[in-house]
């Protein structure tokens, strides 16, 4: 797994970098601009690419949509230092895989760096859905991993689930396991209560 991080700031680029290294994600190369980035991206293909917003070179979403273009197919994920419901759609709506927010704690960016690298669309589903606060634990939450939840708020086992989302039964278990460990819950009757609690009705 080959991954891109930049970011202007050398001190939030190197901390973006040196988590991921320690969780076993290999970072081939840093960039402080999108020029270095779209530099990087035509001579090395990268499983995935994190694109800082707020990098002076970007110009907005002009950049994300110039590196989609010009990037050999390689996913991009858009880092932010600002969050809200509106970068974050428009970003996905622009061709990035993800959006991530540099508030995430980092255990949590890395689960979702690791996520993108593989194919799977990211992005906090506290800035998608009107009915969680941004700032509650279920802002972690994936939207594959929200609708599994929604499933158990219901009262529905993961066979049940696994039929509505159409995935097999074991991939449901997966996410099960995966977003208690994000809502740090204990089973799943307290993962539906912290689900409720965060405003999932």
């Amino acid at each position: 797994m080959k991954v891109l991080v930049t970011d202007d700031h050398d001190l939030v680029r190197e901390t973006i970098a040196a988590f991921l290294i320690a969780e076993g994600v290999e970072v081939a190369d840093t960039a402080a601009s999108l020029p270095d980035a779209l530099a990087a991206m035509a001579n090395t293909r990268y499983d995935l690419v994190l694109l800082d917003h707020d990098m002076p070179s970007m110009n907005g979403l002009t950049g994300l949509l110039r590196a989609v273009a010009e990037g050999q197919g390689a996913p991009i994920a858009l880092i932010s230092g600002s969050t809200s419901r509106e970068l974050a759609e428009a970003a996905l709506d622009a061709g990035a895989i993800g959006f991530v927010p540099k508030k995430m704690a980092s255990r949590a960016m890395v689960a979702a760096v690791k996520l993108m690298a593989k194919g799977d669309t990211f992005a906090p589903i506290g800035l998608l859905e009107s009915a969680v606060a941004p700032n509650a634990p279920l802002a972690l939450l994936t939207r594959r991993e929200f609708a599994v939840l929604r499933g158990i708020c219901d009262g529905k086992s993961n066979k049940e689930i696994a039929r509505d989302l159409e995935l097999q039964e074991v991939t449901v278990k997966l996410h099960v396991k995966t977003l208690s460990r994000k809502l740090e819950a204990k089973n799943r009757t307290h993962a539906a209560m912290i689900a409720r609690n965060g405003g999932l009705h």
